[in-house]
């Protein structure tokens, strides 16, 4: 999974954003914590919130229509 692409795609109207490994999709993330448990069933063990900032800052994980503080359209 570590070099899987994963995409958190823009948020939509309920605020939920699709999340995508290699284009597929893992679910609907409300949240940080969400996308964190997402990838942790995808493969990644013990990743939690903190991952996800460090991660997205490196730009493993592309996020459209806005970083992780941002969940309403």
């Amino acid at each position: 999974m570590s070099t899987a692409r994963v995409v958190v795609h823009p948020p939509a109207t309920n605020g939920g954003r699709r999340v995508t490994v290699d284009g597929q999709p893992l679910g609907t993330a409300f949240s940080v914590h969400d996308l964190a448990v997402f990838l942790e069933r995808a493969g990644l063990e013990g990743w939690d919130e903190l991952d996800v900032a460090q991660h997205s800052e490196l730009g493993l994980i592309e996020w459209r229509g806005g970083g992780p503080e941002v969940w309403q359209p």
